[in-house]
């Protein structure tokens, strides 16, 4: 595949938020909020960063991707879709029965899941798990994790940094989608995560903090890191808005889980279309 341009990126993300949110209005179920939030993550990785060939999607020394924080699945549908692992007449069957694009990602169902996840706090372990047989088997493959920020309040996310610590596992990258909102409030009310940055470092992480709506500086980031061999694992801070790109779903955390009816869903369509550019 040809490496896009920054202005290519920018575009792709505003597709990948347009079929996701149609994704969500025609199922009238998902999970708008975290999906926008981590669009130009997304993006960046499906669309310049990983090693993969949607012709073949369980080959062996692909690039895996680990989506921990699983509900906000249909991001990662979209960019399935357009990237040639599913056809794209399936954008219209999200949670439908005998559909690949399941509520939650599902590796038997679905071409280019990696691993079934949805149960927040354990896709973390996987990714460890994965990066370990790739050191172990001497595969070049990487591994990508993204994580939500309330999900870090899980214990399971600090035993699995330990772990890849201990296994010095520099083939494991994770993103932290830290937009500082979860289902029912601010993770600063609910529970503090406080320095999600300098807690990674703590557990042993080559650790950053970006903007992770800039895909300058995501891709600027992701160019930085791709070649570095110390031992460590890595952990990407990312400074995002909930719901980015929709006025009325930013920072907003009732868009957590609800889809949007007719009017909104046009209305953020050509919100995300105008306003991403």
């Amino acid at each position: 595949m040809t490496k896009p341009s920054i202005e290519e990126l920018k575009q792709k993300a505003i597709d990948l938020r347009q079929t996701a949110i149609t994704m969500i209005y025609e199922a009238q179920s998902g999970h708008p909020g975290g999906s926008l939030s981590a669009a130009d993550i997304i993006t960046a990785l499906y669309f310049k960063e990983m090693n993969i060939d949607p012709a073949n999607p369980k080959w062996e020394d692909r690039d895996r991707f680990v989506l921990s924080k699983g509900h906000v699945c249909p991001i990662q549908y979209a960019a399935l879709l357009h990237r040639g692992f599913v056809p794209m007449e399936k954008v219209h069957t999200l949670r439908q029965y005998g559909s690949p694009f399941q509520g939650h990602p599902d590796m038997k169902k679905c071409p280019g899941i990696d691993i079934s996840t949805g149960s927040l706090g354990q896709g973390l372990s996987c990714a460890v798990g994965m990066a370990i047989a790739g050191k172990r088997d001497d595969k070049s493959y990487r591994v990508f994790a993204m994580l939500g920020d309330g999900e870090c309040q899980e214990g399971q996310i600090w035993e699995a940094a330990q772990t890849a610590n201990k296994y010095q596992l520099d083939n494991l990258i994770v993103f932290v989608d830290d937009n500082n909102l979860q289902i029912d409030g601010t993770c600063d009310e609910i529970m503090p995560n406080l320095d999600l940055e300098l807690k990674f470092k703590a557990f042993g992480f080559d650790t950053r903090r970006i903007d992770g709506h800039d895909m300058q500086q995501i891709v600027d980031t992701l160019d930085e890191i791709r070649d570095i061999q110390h031992g460590k694992p890595i952990c990407i801070v990312c400074n995002t808005v909930k719901g980015r790109g929709v006025s009325f779903m930013e920072d907003v955390c009732n868009w957590h889980g609800v889809a949007p009816k007719e009017a909104e869903y046009l209305q953020a369509l050509e919100e995300i279309a105008g306003g991403l550019k």
